[in-house]
């Protein structure tokens, strides 16, 4: 894997909107993520053209959202890159990214979401992204989350803590208060205890990976595209798997999930790592993983692979981040998900 430089105090981070013009419409919360990056991390912001892009603009014009991209690779002041916020539509960008600069140029680069196309993309292609939160959805809301959040992002992206053990939060939300209403700026839903953490509802034995994936529904925009990884990819791959505020029903997520049995992935990979799932009933999860036993376990033979249901990744807050590419042991008999090594070089 192609590793970018570890973030510090005073790194220039680059702030792109490669899916949506969000920050034109919410210019509040999103100002308030960037005082966030800047006083509780010490970066200083740049804000590449897209960043605050009308949406019609936006929608028009994906060369320039990939140009901004292409700009903060090439530029050696640039140390890192956060998306602003999720959106729709970047796969659209994907044709216009100069990745010959990019992979000479290996820089920290982070989303989640509709990130999940540019990120799984230059994974495939060998550099580490990381799946984690964006300016809008996650950072601006940094001092009303649990403490530990701002633990880890720090214990990642800034000191030197590997083997990192991954654990849970204590509590979760759904999701955030009108993000129009400036008495609320930045306040979340109200919170549920995180009383049994994440789950392994199959496997027995200890596994090692690679991290790969991101939000299962963009992903379905990639297949059968230029941009899916190639049949020998898979091998040793740990798949990471989240849903969306449009909150696909189990079943739906069962039919994108036995698309990549056909493919002969689960025979490939080492675990399959799935985030709670973002406004879910106790029902629902239930079905969920009963469908994620069947089709996996059942109807595709892998019923030794680790599956993880539960973790605190994707749409629901406070965020792990997930180095795409890093290497991760997972522990069924301890409950374990570990980082065994920095995704810095």
């Amino acid at each position: 894997m192609i590793k970018p430089k570890r973030l510090r105090s005073g790194s220039r981070i680059a702030i792109i909107s490669p899916s949506s013009g969000l920050p034109y419409l919410f210019p509040d919360i999103y100002e308030l993520g960037l005082k966030q990056l800047q006083e509780v991390f010490g970066w200083e912001v740049v804000e590449m053209p897209s960043a605050r892009m009308s949406p019609d603009e936006s929608y028009r014009n994906p060369q320039l959202r990939a140009q901004d991209i292409n700009d903060c690779f090439e530029n050696e002041e640039i140390d890192g890159i956060v998306t602003s916020i999720g959106g729709y539509e970047s796969v659209r960008i994907l044709p216009f990214l100069n990745t010959e600069v990019i992979l000479k140029n290996p820089k920290f680069i982070m989303g989640f979401s509709d990130a999940t196309t540019f990120l799984t993309y230059l994974n495939n292609l060998g550099m580490v992204t990381f799946y984690g939160p964006s300016v809008m959805a996650g950072f601006a809301q940094l001092r009303n989350l649990p403490e530990a959040f701002t633990g880890h992002l720090n214990a990642i992206l800034v000191e030197e803590q590997f083997p990192y053990h991954f654990k849970p939060y204590q509590a979760w939300t759904n999701g955030y208060k009108d993000w129009s209403q400036l008495e609320t700026l930045g306040e979340c839903l109200p919170f549920s205890e995180n009383q049994n953490g994440w789950t392994f509802i199959q496997g027995e034995a200890m596994e090692q990976g690679y991290l790969w994936g991101g939000c299962i529904e963009v992903l379905e925009f990639m297949k059968s595209t230029a941009y899916w990884p190639k049949d020998d990819f898979w091998q040793d791959k740990i798949l990471i798997f989240e849903t969306s505020e449009e909150k696909p029903s189990p079943m739906q997520v069962g039919y994108m999930l036995r698309n990549y049995g056909m493919q002969g992935i689960f025979s490939r990979v080492k675990g399959v790592i799935l985030g709670r799932a973002k406004d879910y009933s106790a029902a629902e999860n239930v079905e969920l993983r009963e469908i994620l036993l069947n089709i996996i376990g059942k109807e595709f033979g892998a019923g030794h692979v680790p599956i993880v249901v539960d973790f605190d990744f994707g749409h629901t807050d406070p965020k792990l981040i997930l180095p795409l590419g890093g290497r991760v042991q997972l522990n069924p008999r301890m409950n374990e998900v570990i980082l065994l090594e920095s995704p810095f070089e």
